[in-house]
């Protein structure tokens, strides 16, 4: 009976899988994932409750407290996925709260996309993003007209930079510098992605901290702050 407990619980465990890492295409194997969460939910649990009444010599007190804990194993898991998106959401709040910067998003039926910041320490608003895959840390800077990064962010950004042309005249804490323009494949603040984005690089030892300025903030519908709290509106 152990084994068959084993082969049927990496069995749910490979169904939960296979139902997450399918989510955003709607169907598993070409069967809609609802359709294929039922199947596989019903199959599992008659396999186990058929393994259950098979088995010679079967302890039926024993049976049935394995059949409730079973029964649980599974009322979790199908809860797990009916709820996925509030865990995310959830994940992702206690996340920004101990990582300052780490966006907190949330999706919409309609299609909007919100993701809020968190003021760190420092009394600003700093912003955890993927450009070009890699994870850069912005300032959310309403001062600046452009989005800015520093020369190392640059290149760990996968940005070649050794043919730039530093000709752009640029204020930053540091003093007055040049600055080049060049361009981001992809940035990504949580939920909400830009393409092609025109960017400035500085010289290298220019800036302290890539700026996420004006440019960005005005491709959005909106954003507001409300004491610690930055949101953006997609």
């Amino acid at each position: 009976m152990g084994r068959i407990f084993w082969i049927i619980a990496g069995a749910a465990a490979l169904v939960l899988i296979a139902l997450f890492a399918a989510d955003d295409s709607g169907t598993v194997m070409g069967m809609d994932t609802h359709l294929f969460a039922t199947l596989s939910i019903t199959t599992l649990w008659g396999a186990f409750i058929a393994s259950s009444l098979l088995t010679r010599g079967t302890n039926w007190g024993q049976a049935a407290v394995q059949l409730s804990i079973w029964a649980l194993i599974f009322l979790t898991l199908m809860a797990a996925y009916a709820f996925r998106y509030e865990l995310q959401d959830l994940g992702n709040r206690f996340t920004g709260g101990l990582i300052p910067g780490s966006p907190i998003s949330a999706s919409f039926g309609d299609g909007r996309e919100e993701v809020t910041l968190i003021r760190s320490d420092n009394g600003h608003f700093e912003a955890v993003t993927t450009v070009n895959g890699k994870q850069i840390r912005f300032l959310v800077d309403t001062g600046a007209s452009a989005v800015v990064m520093s020369h190392a962010d640059a290149v760990i950004a996968g940005i070649y930079t050794a043919d730039l042309s530093f000709t752009v005249p640029v204020l930053t804490a540091n003093g007055v510098g040049n600055a080049a323009i060049g361009r981001i494949d992809s940035l990504a603040l949580g939920g909400i992605e830009r393409k092609d984005v025109p960017v400035m690089i500085t010289e290298p030892g220019k800036l302290g901290q890539s700026l996420l300025g004006q440019q960005f903030l005005e491709s959005l519908s909106g954003y507001t702050r409300r004491g610690d709290r930055l949101t953006l509106q997609d």
